[in-house]
């Protein structure tokens, strides 16, 4: 698959493509996919926050000590790296060096990340890194308000949505492949938990952008939703290059 890059559209600047959605809509699955196929760096801002909230848990932070973990962020490694190990993973996500990608997955990270995202000190400094890494490379960025504060600005903008009901059984099923217990009803809780925490927090809630293509993966596979997508992103991206390389273009 030939790489559209970032001089087929402008010299300058580099391409983002944004990747917004509530838990478990499949929005990492998408970001992946896309990032290999167009040879653009792919990164689950997610991730960050998680890994944020597991090293406030394991250095005995309370959660809601914000002074305390914005001083925290200042201080620790996230480095998000591609899979390392065959084991099902998209990333390897090391904090302070360590391996804790399916750390990340933990119940008490996943009850405890929106509380620590929705803090504004946090926010910005993760913001400042996406931001550093955006302009710096071609890259899909996948999180839940890329398209909305991180990158206004993002060549391509998409919100993968689905039912609360369809994502709790793909993040129970998940769980579950990797031969580890989980019950569904809990699950299901804890996104809805999830979902309205993420849609009434004050700073940055998870909406759509205005611009954004809206996606509902409900119905169906991951292979179809990735189809289309790729599809829809090199129409786009095509489109903006034509623009940009015609008689008015810069």
């Amino acid at each position: 698959m030939t790489a559209l890059n970032a001089s087929s559209m402008t010299a300058q600047h580099s391409i983002a493509i944004a990747i917004d959605g509530p838990a478990a809509s499949g929005k990492s699955t998408l970001g992946a996919a896309l990032a290999q196929k167009l040879g653009y760096l792919y990164l689950d801002t997610g991730v960050m926050y998680r890994a944020a909230t597991l090293a406030a848990l394991r250095q005995g932070i309370s959660l809601n000590d914000e002074t305390a973990i914005g001083a925290l962020v200042q201080r620790i490694c996230i480095d998000v790296q591609p899979p390392h190990v065959s084991d099902g993973r998209q990333y390897t996500v090391l904090l302070d060096g360590q391996d804790v990608t399916w750390d990340l997955r933990l119940p008490e990270v996943e009850a405890g990340v929106s509380i620590v995202s929705a803090y504004p000190s946090v926010r910005a400094e993760m913001v400042r890194q996406q931001r550093q890494i955006a302009h710096q490379m071609n890259v899909v960025m996948v999180g839940r308000d890329i398209g909305t504060v991180v990158l206004p600005d993002a060549t391509v903008k998409i919100y993968l949505d689905a039912s609360v009901e369809e994502r709790a059984g793909r993040r129970w099923r998940e769980i579950l492949s990797r031969g580890e217990s989980a019950n569904y009803e809990d699950i299901l809780a804890g996104l809805r938990a999830r979902d309205q925490l993420d849609t009434s927090r004050p700073q940055s809630p998870l909406r759509p952008a205005e611009d954004a293509i809206i996606i509902d993966s409900t119905h169906h596979t991951a292979e179809e939703i990735i189809s289309l997508c790729y599809n829809l992103v090199v129409t786009q991206l095509k489109q903006k290059a034509a623009k940009l390389s015609g008689p008015h273009g810069s």
